[in-house]
C-alpha cells in the first residue's frame, strides 16, 4: 500500500470495454503518478486491439499517445492547462464514453471493503477488487 498525505492509500487502475465492464485492473501506491500505468494497463487484458483509448489528464504525456497510436488505437486522453505542445485534435463525443468507466469505478466502490480500503496488504486488496469485479460480471451477464 502506499504513502500519501493523508496516511495510507492506494489507486485502483481500470481497464474497461467501451460499456463499462472491466477487463483489467492494477493496483499501486497513492502516492504513483497515473502516466507510467498507462502502458500496463494497455497490455493487461483480453487480447484484443483496441480502437480508442479513452483516458483522464492523468494519463496525457506524449510517450502514452504514441504507445495507444503503436497499437493502431485513437489516444482521446485531454490536455493537461500546462502542455507546452497540445495535440490539435481531440476526440470530444469519444471522451464522453468516459462516464461509463467512472461508474465502473462507482460499481467498484459499492463493495465496502474496496470503499474503505480495509485490506492491509496488496495481495488481499487485490483478491477483493477481482471478486468484486467477478461479482460485477455475474451480476451483468445473469440478468433475468
Amino acid at each position: 500500500m502506499g504513502r500519501s498525505r493523508g496516511g495510507y492509500s492506494t489507486k485502483i487502475h481500470l481497464k474497461t470495454d467501451f460499456d463499462g465492464h472491466p477487463l483489467a485492473f492494477e493496483i499501486t501506491g497513492g502516492e504513483k503518478a497515473d502516466a507510467p500505468m498507462f502502458e500496463t494497463l494497455l497490455r493487461l487484458g483480453p487480447d484484443t486491439a483496441p480502437r480508442a483509448v479513452v483516458a483522464d489528464k492523468g494519463y496525457d504525456s506524449r510517450a502514452n499517445r504514441a504507445a495507444a497510436r503503436a497499437l493502431g488505437a485513437i489516444p482521446v486522453i485531454p490536455v493537461k492547462a500546462n502542455a507546452a505542445n497540445p495535440p490539435k485534435h481531440f476526440g470530444r463525443a469519444l471522451y464522453r464514453g468516459r462516464a461509463r468507466i467512472e461508474q465502473a469505478v462507482g460499481k467498484l466502490k459499492r463493495f465496502k471493503r474496496i470503499a474503505l480500503r480495509c485490506e492491509k496488504t496488496r495481495t488481499n486488496f487485490s483478491s477483493f477488487v477481482a471478486l468484486a469485479i467477478g461479482f460485477i460480471l455475474v451480476q451483468f451477464v445473469h440478468t433475468a
